[in-house]
């Protein structure tokens, strides 16, 4: 209770009403309340408390894209060693070393990682990668190959590896190919930014005036 008290002393709500009730007291000694004077303090402290804006709670403090990028560095190294600890098919293992080539070069420190940061859903998409989709598919690989040599199965369980890994390259490819694709949207952007402000021609973006072109020298 001491503590909402004290609170509520250092309130807006506090300060308004007091500064309000002053203006009142100033109304009674010059002579305009009369006998009615608490009803007028007390009422202008109300209306100050109502007037003043309300308590506003701090807003939440989310990570920083940056941070969320070393992260899943962080998180990348680990599952590269992982990946080098286990045994696994040969084209599992190449496709799985293309696969980490990309994801790498997205979360590189750089301009590549600062525009996949600003597409959620591509990092999302790595995220899902390294913490989820990679692990699973060599650990199921792993378990169902130890019980595939005791009652071999109807498929190989390398091929369903390579299969995953190979839709999951995929995924990613097509993730690269779409930021690629904005920068390049970016770049014509530019280009036509660049033609529609008149610097399509001539050298340094300047026109020749008809006047320059007449004063050119003929072709021998």
């Amino acid at each position: 209770m001491a503590a909402r008290a004290a609170g509520y002393l250092e309130s807006a709500r506090n300060l308004t009403g007091s500064a309000a009730a002053l203006g009142g007291l100033a109304l009674t000694f010059a002579g305009f309340a009369g006998a009615y004077w608490p009803v007028v303090v007390g009422g202008l402290y109300g209306a100050g408390a109502l007037l003043a804006p309300p308590p506003r709670p701090p807003a939440p403090a989310f990570e920083e894209p940056s941070s969320r990028m070393d992260e899943l560095r962080a998180d990348l190294g680990t599952l590269r060693a992982y990946l080098d600890r286990v045994d696994l098919p040969a084209a599992a293992t190449e496709r799985l070393a293309e696969l980490t080539g990309l994801l790498d070069g997205l979360l590189a420190p750089g301009w590549a990682s600062e525009a996949l940061a600003e597409d959620p859903e591509g990092v999302h998409v790595v995220a899902r990668a390294v913490r989820r989709d990679v692990p699973e598919s060599v650990d199921a690989y792993l378990r169902t190959r130890w019980w595939t040599r005791l009652a071999p199965g109807a498929r190989a369980p390398e091929e369903e590896l390579e299969r995953q890994v190979a839709l999951l390259h995929g995924e990613a490819q097509e993730l690269v190919d779409g930021l690629r694709e904005a920068e390049e949207l970016r770049q014509r952007s530019h280009t036509r930014y660049l033609e529609d402000r008149g610097g399509g021609g001539g050298v340094g973006g300047l026109r020749r005036t008809p006047a320059a072109e007449k004063e050119r020298p003929p072709e021998p």
